[in-house]
């Protein structure tokens, strides 16, 4: 499959399983994926040293770690930036395998935090009761990336699965606009990756698009503000100040009288009621959210956007040539019959008929053109050059290709255990060769059980800090029977929590797997 990817001029393919760099592979370039979990600039060095060429790093990094790493490689640095959160660290999570049998490592995630859950201590007694306490709130760092790019990071990654067309467009167009804006106060610091003009129909809004609200998750503190959506795992939309914003077609939700999360559609607006689908009462004070803004989503559901990049063109009485951007050149013959002359507008307004290319024409140069050409012929020559362009940008185009791998490059660690998710001989050797000694098999190949409790999920996101109950700082925290156990249905996990490192894990049975229910979508 890679080699059909390179074949097909793929840049480059994202990795986990470091089996991959052991085999025979044409000179793609390799990222590391997000799932690798590099959170320390000593994993980010050992990645770079093994021939990684862009390293993604995990959500759960402060500006400050994100700058400690980009600090210690050479190679650029990729970051999440928007989009749905995995509440453990990503490529270490097992709950969803031990709990449904669905290996969230390979791209089959039940998504079990997203369900109800009741936490009691040890006692039995219920501090939380079907709470989604392992939902978290939509990752949005779009106010940030002055602070992102300061600390070195040159590539964002917007969070895309299983969204829509126009959740795409609204927020790779919002982060574009941003991102620009950042570049163009900043232009002795930063310049784009990319060529071309972008010109959107409309104005991109985060809160538009599908959203369990907002958080900056730990970029600015390993103690955030509330991270987590416990009420509702569902989209919370666009905040509505005045029922009159509100056109028929859109879909308004809200908490009703017993702080269950509940939508209707809008079917008009009668003084200051809105009349619905269907009966429905919103508690007096209650926020209203609108889900869906139908006027916005048809807007969006039209061409929205185009990206051209500029064209200067000279024209003399033996050539037309032209020259982009990124400076590729290109240069056609005029004919060699050519008489008189025409006005310097219309030979302008002829070759900026430049219809579906990627180019719009920017300085037109025919001072030194004196002779007449039909504009058969004009257009024909027009034709010919931007094929000559288009065949340019697709020779010139640079590749990058794989690093070499260092084989005196050791691995941070000499022991690896099931959440390093080795699964393969070929893993086993990569690591055993960098300094590892000891290898546990990832759980997805283990034949069964071992009947024992097994830590399936560490995260930095603390459901007693969320709650007000912190062992180390809050009173309410000191006084809990511990340990604590999440259940959902017929599944129970028990929490372990470790202040020194300010992070939570969930131990599983092995003997209760598969038996969790599933999240609806």
């Amino acid at each position: 499959l890679i080699r059909e990817l390179y074949q097909a001029g793929v840049d480059a393919v994202i990795v986990q399983d470091m089996g991959i760099l052991e085999m025979d592979l044409p000179p793609i370039a390799l990222h590391s994926s997000t799932q690798c979990d590099t959170r320390t600039p000593e994993k980010a060095r050992f990645l770079e040293a093994a021939g990684f060429s862009q390293i993604v790093l995990a959500r759960e990094l402060t500006v400050e770690e994100i700058s400690d790493i980009a600090k210690a490689v050479t190679v650029p640095l990729e970051c999440f930036v928007h989009g749905a959160l995995c509440v453990s660290y990503s490529g270490r999570c097992h709950a969803s395998q031990s709990a449904c049998g669905r290996s969230a490592n390979r791209g089959e995630c039940a998504q079990i935090c997203r369900l109800p859950f009741t936490l009691a201590d040890a006692d039995g007694h219920i501090l939380e009761r079907d709470r989604h306490l392992l939902s978290l709130k939509d990752f949005n760092l779009s106010d940030n990336l002055e602070e992102l790019l300061a600390a070195g990071v040159s590539s964002l990654k917007i969070e895309g699965r299983l969204k829509d067309a126009s959740y795409v467009k609204n927020i790779v167009a919002l982060y574009r606009q941003r991102l620009d804006a950042v570049i163009a106060a900043h232009p002795d610091l930063y310049c784009r990756a990319s060529a071309g003009r972008s010109e959107i129909s409309f104005k991109p809004e985060a809160s538009k698009s599908f959203n369990r609200g907002f958080t900056r998750y730990f970029f600015d503190s390993r103690r955030p503000e509330a991270i987590s959506s416990p009420l509702t795992p569902k989209s919370m939309g666009e905040m509505i100040s005045d029922i009159h914003e509100l056109h028929n077609g859109d879909g308004i939700s809200y908490f009703n009288s017993k702080n269950e999360y509940e939508g209707v559609m809008v079917n008009g607006i009668k003084g200051n009621r809105i009349i619905g689908n269907r009966e429905f009462r919103i508690p007096p004070g209650s926020a209203i959210h609108r889900t869906l803004d139908i006027q916005w989503q048809k807007a969006l559901s039209r061409p929205t956007a185009t990206r051209r990049m500029r064209l200067d063109v000279a024209l003399t009485d033996t050539s037309l040539s032209a020259r982009d951007e990124l400076g590729r050149r290109a240069c056609v013959a005029l004919p060699a019959d050519l008489e008189a002359a025409m006005t310097r507008k219309s030979l302008r307004d002829n070759f900026n008929k430049l219809g579906n290319t990627i180019y719009y024409l920017g300085d037109f140069d025919d001072s030194a053109f004196s002779r007449f050409i039909p504009p058969s012929q004009f257009a024909e020559c027009r034709r010919r050059l931007i094929d000559m362009l288009m065949s340019t940008a697709k020779a010139t185009y640079s590749f990058d290709r794989r690093r070499l791998t260092q084989p005196d490059c050791i691995y941070p660690t000499k022991e690896l255990d099931f959440r390093d998710n080795v699964a393969n001989r070929l893993a086993e050797d990569f690591y055993h060769s960098h300094g590892v000694d000891r290898i546990s098999p990832a759980l997805e190949t283990l034949d069964r059980p071992d009947k024992k409790k097994r830590v399936v999920m560490t995260t930095r996101h603390c459901i007693l800090r969320e709650t007000g109950r912190c062992l180390k700082y809050d009173r309410a925290g000191k006084a809990l029977r511990l340990p604590l156990t999440l259940t959902s249905g017929k599944s129970r996990w028990e929490l372990k929590f470790d202040c020194s490192r300010c992070e939570m894990q969930l131990l599983a049975d092995d003997r209760q797997e598969n038996r969790a229910p599933r999240p609806k979508r």
